[in-house]
């Protein structure tokens, strides 16, 4: 009865494999390039400077987002600072309250 599952198992992989190949294969034709872009029409301001800069230059694109990403973490963070410090909270001193 094991070895019959190591057969079964071994063809199910193959099958797995070699599946996703024929079934790519079985379209036809030549095949073109699949082109990704946004779409601009209506936008307005930092959006449409966004979409614009992704459009020309995925590289340049993706050094704003590594950027600015950090940057937004930040700026969120030291905002939430600001408002527990106003409630209250202080997370400057290590002292529980609870005691």
């Amino acid at each position: 009865m094991r070895a019959f599952r190591e057969k079964a198992c071994g063809l199910a992989v193959c099958i797995a494999l070699l599946l996703p190949g024929s079934v790519l294969a079985a379209g036809g034709g030549e095949v073109s390039k699949l082109v990704i872009v946004a779409d601009t029409r209506g936008l307005n301001g930092w959006l449409a400077h966004l979409a614009n800069l992704y459009n020309e230059s995925h590289l340049y694109f993706t050094l704003f987002t590594v950027v600015a990403i950090p940057l937004v973490g930040l700026i969120l963070g030291l905002l939430a600072d600001i408002v527990m410090g106003w409630i209250g909270i202080d997370l400057r001193s290590r002292k529980l309250a609870e005691h």
